[in-house]
């Protein structure tokens, strides 16, 4: 059952480039069998807290917990990770690469390569198999390396822009065989800058800004911590919610405005005044990831 899957905890993480603070103690959780999307613009500490818990870069400060205890490097080992930088062998046949790739994870070469050739297959490349990787396209290879991560049936996933460079097909791909190993209780930690991929695949968000956690928790409770805006409508020309007490006015088109309350009391004066012009619409607006995101980093 999933309660009883491991959880990854990064707790108060912190890691120096001289005299930067690249990572500043970063904590967050990724729940067994949930995907936890990773945002942040270039440079906020996404690759490098990744490459934390992963062991390739030492910890300044701070901890990697794995099932409520300090991760070890036989832990790390049953992860998968994809690297932002791709390490596969442009010169070496494909199949042949990740059953080496296997091997080096436990596996035998005949299950090694058992389980490539699905993967690939699933990612229509099962005709490829033979081919060196510098033949493919580069979208292609970014499948390869994205069965490379997947093979050995990893306790965990730690994927760096694994969604970069795929077309909606792989997209899709990807998405199923991520979400049949989140199905068997594993956590899948993933960086994207790809937002609307990330709000409708990610159970929880981690917001990253200058090294520094800015939002985290379920996209749920995310939203609800956002502004809250309403889209109000009347039956005459919405310039007149100007002009109303504690109500700050985002955009007026027509007979629509965009609105936020003070408080209560604001939104009530205002629903009354509404009803008066012929009130048709009062609703909330659910904040985007975007929304979330911009709010976060400002």
């Amino acid at each position: 059952m999933l309660s009883s899957a491991p959880a990854l905890e990064v707790m108060d993480l912190t890691r120096r480039f001289g005299d930067k603070t690249a990572v500043d103690t970063v904590s967050f959780v990724v729940e067994p069998g949930r995907m936890t999307g990773f945002v942040g613009a270039n440079g906020a500490g996404k690759t490098t807290t990744m490459r934390m818990i992963m062991g390739v870069l030492a910890i300044h400060q701070g901890e990697v917990r794995w099932d409520g205890r300090p991760i070890t490097n036989a832990d790390r080992a049953g992860f998968g990770y994809m690297p932002e930088e791709r390490g596969l062998y442009p010169k070496q046949p494909v199949l042949d690469q990740l059953v080496y790739l296997g091997q080096l994870r436990g596996m035998t070469r005949r299950d090694a390569a058992a389980e490539a050739a699905e993967l690939l297959e699933r990612f229509g490349l099962g005709e490829r198999l033979k081919d060196k990787l510098e033949a493919l396209s580069l979208g292609n290879q970014q499948r390869v390396q994205v069965a490379a991560s997947l093979l050995h049936d990893p306790a965990a996933l730690i994927l760096d822009e694994p969604f970069s460079g795929l077309d909606p097909v792989a997209v899709d791909s990807m998405v199923d065989l991520l979400r049949e190993r989140t199905r068997k209780g594993v956590p899948v930690l993933f960086s994207s800058h790809q937002l609307d991929l990330v709000d409708r695949l990610c159970d929880s968000l981690v917001v990253l800004a200058g090294g520094r956690v800015r939002a985290a928790g379920t996209s749920e409770d995310l939203r609800a911590r956002g502004p809250r805006r309403y889209r109000v409508t009347t039956a005459e020309d919405a310039g007149w919610v100007r002009g109303a007490a504690g109500v700050e006015v985002l955009d007026v088109a027509g007979p629509t405005a965009i609105v936020q309350f003070a408080d209560d009391a604001a939104r009530e004066h205002l629903v009354r005044a509404a009803a008066e012009r012929g009130l048709t619409e009062l609703t909330a607006i659910v904040p985007t990831l975007s929304e979330i995101y911009r709010e976060a980093v400002r």
